[in-house]
């Protein structure tokens, strides 16, 4: 406020409530109509008295207020903390928030930390909540200056100083500061002057053909002259070799490595440099992904890599190019999928992937439009333990199935560890396991659970698997606590199924620790007497792994060690299938087709020789069911999972039960074209897209024109963005000009985004692109001076100070505030006495005193 409009007034802090003044007229109306007997003269003051009273209570109300001007000022410093402030930073902060004390007289100075995010205020610096490293990662100024003008009160002349680089990595500063009403100053703060090297870029090409040559330039940052090695990595493998170290100068110096991809459709590569004086390491590396047009790369995972070389030559004769792994080469992050446009899981089982794993295939599928193909064997499917799992979710078939009334029935008995070390996580996912194993026997099969620490307690005796609802309800009922005594436990689970007549008969035993002593040798062999088998799950490290491993080989079952509790539900549905025998079926058939399709055109099925057996599945009722056994079982099966294709193969593609398949002359033919329906669709005609990064935003620019050259315009283009964790983002881009569309995404958090890009125009699919880029390193590390531009621009459009002293900064320059005091309290105590008064003039004849 100017001098000149600076004055004392009164003014009300809500004016709604003088309509309450209305009571005035019924207190007038009583004052005539009233029968008193006392004096007209005494009646009328106490009609005044009364009517002071309304307005005085209205005006307290109201919030009547007296403004008087003054000159105090409320001064909120912030203070950067993020990471491109070092010491000699801090000591300018320091000298500042000491002079800042000592010369602030009667004004009111606060103080706040900022870097991703403001603090609260506070009287000192030493009771500010300090920065962690994830916070001081960036650097918002917009956000620091509005929290600080909010944070100071009315009734004082407002002013905000900013200490600071500058270097702004997220929101806008100035438009923040010319929307501000409050000034704010700014002290510039110095960078780091360490010795420092980075590498500040690694450009390559966002696309390419295979075996087209190309180049990745590296951009090395420095403050002073230094050597040092380069380390290009494609992938795992270090591809430049330096005899000697390169020489860097002060500011940019750009290297360029020659490079070609001949078997991949996406590679990434990863930019080290070592040998450097350096202070901060976080800053050395940096990354670039291409793709690369040509072949679809398929990636093979199989549980018998001897077994796969008839499927690998039949798909590279058909021109895809195929790369086989073993189960442990399934990918464990999206970025290594991300390489492939399809997966094909052979006689994989689900005990062998993690949560993780198959969370990442489900985005890939899903999300990305990759493509996922499941073949059969003895590990897969329900026999791999996929019941209930993510990846049977995606699959267009169910790994459970309707029991044939001629096999054999099994008796099964859950013994399973209830003591105090198998609490939390541990008891509700054997309890999950349970119950999937309910839900997986069929009618005539029976079940009992029983649940063991110190003693043995049936939770629910032997019973008919026909009544799920009973079974699930019990084991619902088991609370971890106690000891651990497997021997009873065990005992009574041989005394119960040595009672039944089932043909097949079976014991799961679960435990985390080491059991009591007992005859656990002579258990199993009874067991093995009465054929019954007996597996065990061994759920941890300090688990009895040894005795566990032995009872499971004595009674003729299979031995799990579970490092990770989660897969404790895919071993009990994998146990569950294999013990049952009823998951396989080995009688020779030749596939019937079942739906016509022009994927298996050119392919003569019906002289199609038998394939030996298959893994017995049911249908989902969206999928589309294309070849089937003589039974009507599922053997080949496909629908769209989100942007992907998921297919089933229940049968396998190597000598156990297709080996007379692989002499079919169309056997390369028929593998080539199911996967090849299966493959992530790329249609990248006409169409441009460009990734512009700028502090923790990316910019995706798509530029399309159709085959003719005319601009694409008015055309629904959509991102599906997978960020670092699986977090997924869609969103879509705008039309800014001609053919192009623009859209602004968050890249704040490090790690790899991967980006599918489509757009649809008259309800069809022009094009389809995948692309991706990695954030590295936070911004905030990048080398450069003080933004000294941005820091004078706040200044000059929120009518602050660049580099103002520290009494500057308490020399109001003429502004003026109102200080509000609040007069209720007097008002009230008016009131009060006024009321006493009246009281006192209803009681009182005082024409008797004047007499």
């Amino acid at each position: 406020m100017s001098p000149g409009d600076a004055g004392f007034a009164l003014d009300v802090v809500r004016p709604y409530m003088l309509a309450v003044l209305l009571l005035l007229l019924p207190v007038a109306w009583y004052f005539c109509r009233s029968l008193s007997d006392l004096p007209r003269w005494q009646r009328r003051i106490s009609f005044l008295c009364r009517s002071a009273i309304i307005v005085l209570l209205v005006l307290a109300l109201a919030g009547l207020v007296w403004l008087s001007p003054t000159t105090r000022q409320y001064v909120v410093v912030a203070i950067d903390r993020s990471l491109s402030i070092d010491d000699s930073a801090a000591q300018v902060i320091d000298s500042f928030v000491t002079s800042a004390r000592s010369q602030a007289g009667n004004n009111d100075v606060r103080f706040m930390n900022f870097a991703t995010e403001p603090s609260g205020v506070a009287a000192t610096v030493d009771s500010l909540p300090e920065i962690d490293e994830e916070q001081a990662r960036s650097t918002n100024l917009a956000a620091t200056m509005e929290m600080a003008a909010a944070a100071i009160p009315p009734g004082y002349v407002p002013h905000v100083v900013l200490l600071t680089d500058g270097r702004e990595t997220t929101g806008d500063a100035v438009q923040a500061a010319a929307h501000s009403a409050v000034p704010v100053s700014v002290v510039p703060l110095p960078v780091r002057d360490d010795p420092e090297v980075q590498v500040a870029e690694a450009t390559a090409p966002a696309e390419v053909r295979q075996g087209e040559p190309f180049y990745v330039e590296v951009v090395v940052v420095s403050n002073h002259e230094d050597e040092g090695f380069i380390d290009v990595y494609r992938g795992d493998i270090l591809i430049t070799e330096q005899a000697k170290p390169l020489k860097v100068k002060p500011g940019e110096n750009r290297f360029r490595f020659r490079q070609a991809i001949d078997d991949q459709r996406q590679t990434d590569y990863v930019v080290r440099i070592r040998g450097f004086t350096d202070t901060l390491l976080d800053n050395n590396t940096a990354s670039a992904v291409v793709f690369a047009a040509g072949k679809p790369a398929v990636l093979v995972v199989d549980s018998e890599l001897r077994e796969t070389n008839h499927l690998r030559w039949a798909l590279e004769e058909q021109d895809i190019s195929v790369q086989i792994r073993p189960v442990e080469g399934v990918p464990r992050s999206l970025a290594e999928l991300q390489k492939f446009d399809c997966l094909v899981l052979s006689n994989v089982p689900a005990t062998s992937l993690s949560l993780q794993q198959m969370e990442i295939v489900r985005t890939y599928v899903e999300s990305l439009g990759g493509g996922l193909v499941m073949i059969g064997g003895d590990q897969s499917f329900g026999l791999g333990g996929y019941y209930k799992t993510t990846l049977e979710e995606i699959l267009p078939v169910r790994s459970n199935f309707e029991k044939e009334k001629e096999k054999p029935s099994l008796a099964m008995v859950l013994v399973i560890d209830k003591s105090g070390s198998m609490g939390g996580q541990k008891i509700e996912l054997a309890k999950d396991a349970a119950k999937g194993t309910a839900e997986l026997l069929g009618a005539k099969d029976q079940l009992g659970v029983i649940a063991f620490d110190g003693g043995s307690y049936w939770i629910s005796e032997i019973h008919s698997a026909a009544d799920k609802g009973y079974i699930i309800d019990r084991i619902s009922t088991i609370e971890a606590s106690g000891g651990t005594n497997i021997y009873p436990a065990l005992s009574d689970a041989y005394d119960a199924l040595a009672s039944t007549t089932a043909k097949l008969k079976h014991v799961i035993l679960l435990t985390d620790g080491h059991s009591a002593p007992g005859d656990f040798e002579g258990i199993a062999q009874d067991m093995v007497a009465a054929r019954i088998t007996l597996s065990s799950v061994a759920v941890g490290q300090q688990a009895d792994q040894d005795l566990l491993e032995r009872l499971a080989n004595t009674g003729g079952g299979r031995y799990y060690m579970c490092d990770d509790p989660t897969n404790v539900p895919q071993i009990f549905a994998k146990e569950t299938v294999e013990a049952s025998k009823s998951a396989i079926n080995e009688l020779p058939f030749v596939p019937l087709l079942v739906r016509p399709t022009q994927v298996l055109t050119g392919i003569d099925l019906e002289t199609a020789p038998f394939l030996l057996g298959y893994v017995m599945t049911r249908p989902k009722p969206t999928a589309e069911f294309i070849l089937a056994s003589e039974a009507g079982d599922p053997v080949l099966v496909w629908w769209r999972y989100g942007l992907g294709m998921a297919v089933a193969f229940t049968s396998d593609a190597k000598s156990q039960w297709a080996a007379e398949w692989l002499t079919w002359p169309d056997f390369g033919l028929f593998w080539a074209q199911v996967i090849r329906n299966a493959l992530r669709k790329s249609e990248t005609k006409g169409v441009e897209v460009e990734i512009v990064r700028r502090g923790e935003q990316a910019r995706i620019v798509v530029d399309a024109v159709d085959l003719a050259g005319r601009y694409v315009n008015q055309a629904e283009t959509h991102l599906n963005a997978i960020r670092p964790g699986l977090a997924r983002q869609e969103l879509d881009l705008q039309q800014m000009a001609p053919g192009r569309y623009e859209a602004e995404l968050s890249t704040g958090k490090e790690g790899a985004y991967h980006l599918e890009l489509s757009q649809r125009k008259n309800g069809v699919v022009t094009f389809r692109q995948t692309r991706g880029f990695v954030v590295g390193y936070p911004h905030e590390l990048r080398l450069g001076p003080p933004d000294e531009p941005l820091m004078k621009r706040v200044a000059a459009v929120s009518g602050g100070r660049y580099a103002p002293a520290v009494d500057e900064i308490f020399n109001p320059g003429g502004r003026i505030a109102q200080r509000a005091t609040h007069l209720w309290p007097y008002l009230l105590m008016a009131a009060l006495c006024l009321f006493v008064f009246d009281v006192a003039l209803r009681r009182i004849d005082l024409s008797l005193w004047r007499r």
